[in-house]
């Protein structure tokens, strides 16, 4: 994909995050990997008004090159990127029911098989940081260790993915578990999967869905 194709996919995907009501307003970035570092939403600007030059290209050094100023979150759009070479894309949102979840402090457990989507036995919640600090990226990668998706403490949630697609399509996908778990723990304590019919299931995700 070419540049400006991959800016307007950028766009598209946060405007989408907004319309599946995984996101609402400024709140939330997008960003996608590209040769010498990654693409990210700009600071600050709606969804609905961004243009392709709006997009901001930055190195894997934190060096912004766009005429806009980067997301707030770049840290860990970088640090991600910088750990991981098979992420390709981030979404980072601010969903009501997994936001409501990490505004507990919870994680996710194995209440659920399909924990599994994201990468492990259960959807790790982040410690608590201010905004856009090397803070809130530090636990932001502690708790992607081996997952796909995290909640961060008293703000939202992170997914990332082999795609912009895949990234949104995780988020989503999480929002729809926290939204469960949450309606669950309005009766009680929902069951959790054992460790080991969750090391199971993970096996079985190896070869879930369609071959690409």
């Amino acid at each position: 994909m070419n540049d400006i194709d991959l800016r307007k996919e950028i766009i598209a995907t946060a405007l989408k995050m907004n319309a599946l009501n995984i996101n609402r307003g400024k709140s939330g970035n997008v960003s996608a990997r590209i040769a010498d570092g990654y693409l990210i939403t700009p600071s600050g600007v709606a969804y609905e008004t961004m243009e392709s030059d709006d997009i901001v290209p930055m190195n894997l050094e934190g060096k912004a090159h766009g005429l806009r100023a980067p997301s707030s979150e770049w840290r860990f759009h970088r640090d991600i990127y910088a750990a991981w070479a098979d992420v390709a894309a981030i979404v980072h949102a601010h969903p009501p029911f997994a936001t409501s979840l990490a505004c507990l402090s919870r994680s996710i457990p194995a209440f659920h098989y399909m924990i599994a989507v994201a990468g492990g036995k259960d959807i790790r919640c982040a410690p608590y940081a201010t905004f856009g600090t090397q803070q809130l990226s530090d636990h932001a990668l502690a708790a992607l260790e081996g997952r796909k998706a995290c909640l961060l403490a008293n703000h939202g949630m992170i997914a990332v993915g082999v795609s912009l697609a895949a990234a949104l399509a995780l988020a989503v996908e999480v929002e729809s578990l926290a939204e469960m778990y949450w309606r669950a723990l309005l009766i009680g304590e929902p069951c959790v999967l054992s460790e080991d019919e969750m090391t199971i299931v993970l096996e079985k995700f190896r070869t879930y869905g369609q071959a690409s």
